[in-house]
């Protein structure tokens, strides 16, 4: 088994679901007593937050490197950036390290790609939705065009991450907001397939909640991440 270095805390409430959903596929594949080999860094989240509020990306981009050092110093073979905005500093980290590390986006395009999905939602913090780090690379990379909602709609996607999810609460009316999103959106002529494009968002809607493939990016990520240990 390889060792996945995971770089955390943003926020540790989604890094928490990565540790028992790679645990879990460990334990699923190999049986027995069977568990994950993993280094973590977890980061306070309200140092970051301060530094995507800013604008500061490089400086953020020099902490998330030197987290990738870190962890593969202590032995890891891959790196799992456990957050999907944060991937605007994937460049960053790769630059630093000699170690792989595992895509976010590139496992949920592999996903859509063979369920024939091409033209999704994503849900995500306003980051991922209006930059071109995520929706490009889809784009580019895998050919899938993704669909946002309109600048209030992003809006309250946004604020309900920062302000409910990533505190680790959980509400009706912020459900009810986020399948309306949805809804707007399917209306409108869009889509074939559903992103939860930021890694808190399976706390609050799932595949039940749609009669479109959903795409749980936190899974996605963490199965690719089995993947990877097991070869």
């Amino acid at each position: 088994m390889r060792t996945i270095g995971l770089i955390g805390g943003m926020s540790w409430e989604s890094t928490a679901i990565y540790y028992r959903l790679i645990n879990e596929g460990v334990r699923e594949r190999l049986g027995g007593l069977h568990s994950a080999k993993l280094l973590m860094y977890s980061f306070d989240f309200d140092e970051i937050a301060a530094l995507q509020t800013a604008g500061d990306w490089a400086g953020a981009g020099v902490l998330l490197a030197e987290a990738g050092r870190r962890l593969e110093g202590a032995g890891a073979e891959a790196l799992v950036l456990c957050t999907n905005t944060m991937h605007k500093l994937a460049a960053e980290i790769e630059g630093t390290v000699s170690v792989p590390l595992i895509h976010i986006a590139d496992a949920t395009a592999e996903a859509m790609t063979g369920r024939g999905v091409t033209h999704p939602i994503l849900l995500a913090t306003r980051f991922t939705m209006e930059q071109e780090f995520y929706t490009g690379r889809l784009r580019d990379r895998h050919g899938i065009t993704a669909a946002v909602p309109d600048s209030a709609g992003r809006d309250v996607v946004h604020r309900i991450i920062y302000e409910e999810l990533v505190r680790g609460i959980v509400t009706v009316p912020s459900k009810q907001a986020y399948l309306a999103e949805v809804a707007r959106l399917r209306q409108a002529g869009y889509a074939d397939g559903l992103i939860m494009g930021c890694t808190e968002i399976t706390m609050l809607i799932g595949q039940d909640d749609f009669d479109i493939p959903v795409f749980d990016t936190t899974a996605l990520h963490a199965q690719a991440a089995v993947d990877f240990m097991l070869g």
